[in-house]
């Protein structure tokens, strides 16, 4: 597929080639704006969740590890009575109502009791402070909150039925690493495009839908666990398994060794944690059919073990953005290591591009177009004018595509770091750094110095249990950087990374609490 579209300067900005991109493209059309869209997806969150209701009403929809569960048609009507309620709280159509519940069934009774009300959901994120918290059911105007430990709205059954692709259904708020959140205007097209990327990533067969699972372990209030779990397993008739915690091990391993869930996504560190309890090496996983990662940059090492761990499973590495509903790009498990620093193709609707490209590094700014990106920032015009220009999401990340096709994601624009004149990714040291013998999480910051400008900083916490010797981490850095992006400072820390509520590395805050001492060189 190929299109164009105008960049803000005025050229002429044209996708970048696909390469060998191996998701299937059928039933994929482009309009008339440039825009690669899927045919025939439901019109609604509400219609595709009634299509699956109608289709597998007594299955299992959702549940609790160790706690009830909701058949589809359970799920149905306990949520029509939580939008009735709604209703005679005075929510009305349009009306924003916010969702403070922690990961469970009230979540999701919620999220769709406010969708079949007509509503639009603002899952307001539970690590949040209550100045930030206060500030998101401020911004999104919020007329009603759900709040834990109170109950549920309850009334007559009520369903929306006429809601369209492009009416609002939900507002995420980014977790940004300075200001104030900023509120993604997520629509109902939005919500079912990801939906169908998720399943092109998956590759398995519509007809066996039903007998799909997934452990949900992230926080729902998140995209991931929300638009690339949640949803397209109930479009598809499957088992939603909701962890409260996701450091729930306990819950982990009954999921995966008495429910036999089939589906599982989380961060890279979670895996390693499971893989290392000392239970694992006793825990069935011949049932485990996709194992999902992303968030972090992982080794090549790291891969390698899960695969092994989980020797029936296809692993894939998934990347996207808050504003763009979830999926951007995915790397299937045929690529996952020997491209281990790579984040994919792009979806089969979505179009890349980069700007400003350097012509030496091939790196320029990431720019996503498609379906899935959402309609801009809520309450903020200026933001979104800067942000989404001519059809295309300027993402802020600093990236490179190969000649097959697969997206690298280099830095932030705002964390690169600039040694002597000499662009240093944080990124690939980061990769480099996690890769390295007793290394847990690790992030590199530019540190101030007179001659150079800046010098290459790293912050690293040891893994659990793990002896560090920094003079190996550091070998390891130069078997796999060049020499000015080896580290120059290097700090161990005890305590894990400073992070915002959405687990962004809050690297401002990380440079100025960290006593760098003197360079090594």
């Amino acid at each position: 597929m190929s299109g164009g579209g105008e960049r803000s300067g005025g050229l002429l900005l044209q996708p970048a080639p696909r390469g060998r991109n191996p998701f299937d493209e059928h039933g994929v059309e482009r309009g008339a704006d440039g825009v690669a869209r899927y045919v025939g997806r439901p019109p609604s969150l509400v219609a595709m969740l009634r299509a699956s209701v109608d289709a597998y009403e007594g299955a299992t929809a959702v549940l609790e590890v160790g706690g009830p569960s909701l058949s589809y048609g359970q799920l149905w009507e306990r949520s029509a009575r939580v939008a009735g309620g709604l209703r005679d709280a005075g929510v009305k159509r349009g009306d924003r109502v916010a969702i403070r519940l922690p990961n469970g069934i009230d979540w999701v009774l919620a999220f769709f009791g406010a969708l079949l009300a007509g509503a639009v959901v603002v899952p307001v994120n539970t690590r949040f402070a209550e100045g930030e918290v206060a500030y998101v059911v401020e911004d999104s105007g919020a007329g009603f909150t759900f709040m834990p430990g109170a109950e549920l709205p309850d009334g007559d059954p009520l369903v929306e039925q006429d809601l369209g692709p492009q009416d609002l259904a939900a507002i995420f708020y980014t977790s940004g690493t300075t200001g104030f959140p900023k509120g993604a205007m997520t629509s109902h097209a939005n919500f079912t495009t990801n939906a169908e990327n998720w399943f092109r990533c998956l590759g398995a067969d519509r007809a066996e839908g039903s007998a799909i699972s997934t452990l949900v372990s992230v926080p729902l209030f998140h995209v991931t666990g929300c638009n690339s779990q949640l949803i397209p397993v109930l479009e598809l008739g499957g088992r939603v398994e909701i962890l409260a915690n996701p450091l729930d091990i306990d819950g982990f391993f009954t999921a995966v060794a008495e429910h036999r869930v089939s589906h599982l996504v989380t961060v890279p560190a979670i895996y390693h944690a499971v893989m290392r309890h000392p239970r694992f090496a006793e825990l069935d996983v011949d049932d485990v059919r996709w194992v999902a990662y992303g968030g972090a940059p992982i080794a090549e090492s790291l891969v390698g073990a899960i695969m092994d761990a989980f020797p029936n499973a296809r692993l894939g590495n998934g990347f996207g953005l808050t504003e763009t509903s979830s999926l951007t790009s995915f790397l299937p498990h045929e690529d996952a290591a020997a491209h281990a620093d790579s984040v994919g193709f792009a979806m089969p609707v979505v179009d890349l591009a980069l700007d400003e490209r350097d012509a030496e590094s091939g790196v320029g700014e990431l720019l996503v177009r498609g379906p899935n990106v959402v309609g801009g920032y809520w309450n903020k015009p200026e933001a979104t004018a800067e942000t989404f220009v001519d059809g295309w999401l300027h993402t802020g990340d600093l990236a490179r595509i190969d000649d097959d096709g697969l997206l690298y994601i280099v830095d932030r624009k705002k964390d690169m770091i600039n040694r002597g004149g000499e662009n240093v990714y944080s990124i690939e040291v980061e990769n480099a750094l996690v890769a390295a013998p007793g290394v847990g999480e690790a992030a590199t910051v530019g540190v101030p110095d007179e001659m150079m400008g800046e010098k290459v900083g790293a912050v690293i916490v040891p893994l659990a249990g793990a002896r560090l010797d920094v003079d190996a981490v550091l070998s390891h850095c130069r078997s796999q950087l060049a020499d000015f992006k080896v580290p120059q400072y290097l700090a161990v820390r005890e305590d894990s990374l400073p992070r915002n509520p959405g687990g962004k590395v809050l690297k401002a805050q990380l440079r100025d609490e960290t006593d760098w001492g003197k360079p090594l060189r």
